[in-house]
């Protein structure tokens, strides 16, 4: 299983269940990526898609204790998400969301694909600092990326054997 997020310059994911940044080109990675692909979320995180609908082309699996829906697969507790994920090919699992969720299965995480947005923007959730993480280290940094007014650079972090 591998985590998807874009972040700030202080871990930031977020500010009142909103991107903090448009940027498309971070738009187009993350469609790229998970398109096809499992992506795994919590009840929020699905609220905050247009529409509050999953997303079109994916297997969508939510997190939540109570939420009741049809048009998505919907798990109660981490217990029963990896009994289910046992279904799926782990390399093609993304967890997309959002901070508590990114939180509980960072331990099962062998990846995570950062998207680093060189701003500061006001968040009020954060994602894990992987920098200060001893089970992680950053094994790829792409070039700097002017896009929509903000330079964004593509990280991978992976998981320091044991």
């Amino acid at each position: 299983m591998k985590a998807i997020v874009h972040t700030d310059l202080q871990w930031g994911i977020g500010r009142e269940n909103k991107l903090m940044f448009h940027i498309p080109a971070d738009m187009q990675f993350f469609r790229k990526t998970t398109t096809g692909n499992v992506v795994v979320m919590g009840e929020n995180t699905l609220r905050s898609f247009p529409k509050g609908m999953p997303l079109k082309d994916r297997t969508n699996i939510v997190l939540s204790p109570a939420m009741q829906r049809d048009d998505c697969i919907i798990v109660r507790s981490i217990p029963e998400l990896l009994e289910k994920l046992c279904a799926y090919d782990p390399e093609s699992v993304y967890v997309i969301g959002g901070a508590s969720v990114y939180r509980q299965l960072l331990p099962y995480c062998s990846e995570v694909l950062v998207t680093k947005v060189e701003a500061i923007g006001g968040a009020d959730t954060f994602f894990p600092n992987l920098d200060e993480d001893a089970d992680f280290a950053l094994t790829h940094t792409g070039e700097p990326i002017l896009t929509n007014g903000y330079t964004i650079r593509f990280l991978t972090y992976s998981r320091i054997p044991r």
